[in-house]
């Protein structure tokens, strides 16, 4: 089969004319591959972690580690996804307005999200394929991603990934769960009207 500029051409969700190196918070959910639930299970509203849920959490933390210019904020990783609020901080590339960013495979632009969620979905794919002595796929191909625009939002996404394994029965990435919380949902509460 030819490839196809307008079938197989990948769409970018992203901000358009938005450059996703500049300094700021943003809102970040990465599922995995066709929702599976890879990462623990929810008990009596808690998270539990088994193996593979543990070096997603060490990732993400050690993410901060391996880019001073990186800060993290309220995460938590669920059964088929992490939520997680992402803080780009001055890299001494952001002192003035660059350009938009056209980053494309194999074409990282360095200190923006989109190679830090990359980076990130790498290091964890490559551990857990370790371990399980697998060569598997462990995310979906893209990410959700909100430009966090105030101290309300933050204040509301930080309580909305912090309860979020209590309200994992309602959880639209809960594959038992037949209804509750779209994208698009969320969208509405984290945004001020």
């Amino acid at each position: 089969m030819r490839f196809n500029p307008e079938r197989d051409q990948r769409r970018s969700i992203r901000l358009k004319g938005y450059d996703y190196r500049e300094a700021g918070d943003y809102f970040v959910t990465i599922c995995t591959r066709k929702r599976e639930c890879l990462f623990g299970e929810i008990t009596e509203g808690k998270m539990r972690l088994n193996n593979r849920g543990k070096i997603v959490e060490e990732e993400w933390v050690r993410t901060a580690v391996l880019r001073p210019y990186v800060e993290l904020d309220s995460f938590v990783v669920m059964p088929n996804h992490i939520h997680g609020i992402t803080c780009i901080r001055d890299n001494g590339r952001n002192t003035a307005r660059l350009a938009p960013t056209s980053g494309r495979f194999g074409r990282p632009n360095p200190c923006s999200l989109p190679t830090i969620i990359g980076a990130f979905k790498s290091a964890c794919t490559r551990r857990i394929n370790e371990m399980a002595k697998t060569a598997g796929v462990v995310w979906q191909r893209n990410y959700y991603e909100h430009i966090i625009r105030n101290e309300s939002e933050l204040s509301r996404i930080r309580e909305y990934i912090g309860n979020n394994p209590g309200r994992w029965g309602e959880d639209s990435y809960n594959p038992d769960c037949s209804g509750g919380e779209s994208e698009e949902g969320l969208e509405e509460i984290l945004v001020d009207r």
